[in-house]
């Protein structure tokens, strides 16, 4: 089964419909990326299918259930969603942002349990941050910030996280560091992964699965090798690329790229 299916899906904000139409689906204990040129409707539909965003139109289905008859406590349950740019209160310290995460599994005044604190403290564990649980987050690198969001998510202890780029502001070790904590939390935790991304030789590198987008409209959908080909490219950026493949990872990469000079000249 689909982690994510989309039916007829209309997307938009105000009286623009951004996309339409759109059939989808996240394939459950995989790493999506979807990728597309800026303001093709990524996030917009990454915030539609997280509930962020109301539809106008068609259905979302979380693990075969319409996801607008669930309430906002049982999709807390069952998906974490990181925007492109969180923000934490002021002094908040990593294991009080991270304790956030418990909250959809709470009741009464949402004292944390001892099973609770024993989830916090494996969500520290599982992204490297012992010896920062008193350190205020505002204080982080950005590469140290973006484990702690994504410890909350898996202490949401959900079987989806949806990330709107995780990458952003990042340096490239930092990039690096983020990205192959999601690949860990995929193989190792069984997390299924769908993710924003704007640079495509990270997204082929580490990804099972990639959706590209154009107006709203998927161009191609596949593994890595399917989608990261130059007639692909062309469609959905308007850029004429050369292909290869890169020894390590044995993933296509984008070495070099113009403008599709038939687009710059329209």
């Amino acid at each position: 089964m689909d982690s994510i299916k989309t039916d007829g899906l209309n997307i938009g904000y105000d009286e623009a419909t951004i996309v339409k139409e759109l059939n989808m689906q996240i394939p459950n204990g995989k790493v999506t990326s979807i990728i597309g040129p800026n303001g093709c409707g990524k996030s917009t539909v990454l915030k539609a299918i997280g509930r962020i965003l109301k539809p106008k139109k068609g259905f979302v289905y979380l693990n075969g259930e319409e996801i607008k008859t669930l309430s906002t406590k049982e999709i807390a349950k069952k998906m974490a969603i990181l925007p492109q740019t969180p923000t934490a209160p002021s002094g908040l310290t990593v294991s009080e942002l991270v304790a956030y995460g418990r909250f959809p599994h709470q009741s009464g005044f949402g004292k944390l349990t001892p099973e609770d604190q024993k989830i916090v403290q494996w969500a520290i564990d599982v992204t490297k941050l012992n010896g920062f649980e008193h350190r205020e987050v505002d204080t982080l690198s950005g590469g140290q910030r973006q484990r702690v969001w994504i410890a909350m998510a898996l202490a949401q202890q959900t079987d989806l996280i949806l990330l709107d780029e995780p990458t952003t502001y990042l340096d490239m070790a930092h990039q690096l560091e983020v990205l192959k904590l999601l690949q860990d939390l995929n193989q190792k935790q069984g997390c299924t992964i769908a993710m924003v991304l704007h640079d495509l030789n990270l997204a082929a590198r580490f990804s099972d699965y990639m959706i590209a987008i154009r107006d709203g409209s998927i161009i191609s959908r596949g593994t890595p090798e399917e989608v990261m080909k130059a007639e692909v490219l062309k469609k959905a950026f308007s850029i004429d690329a050369e292909i290869v493949y890169e020894p390590r990872s044995k993933r296509p990469v984008c070495i070099t790229y113009e403008i599709w000079k038939e687009k710059a000249i329209s």
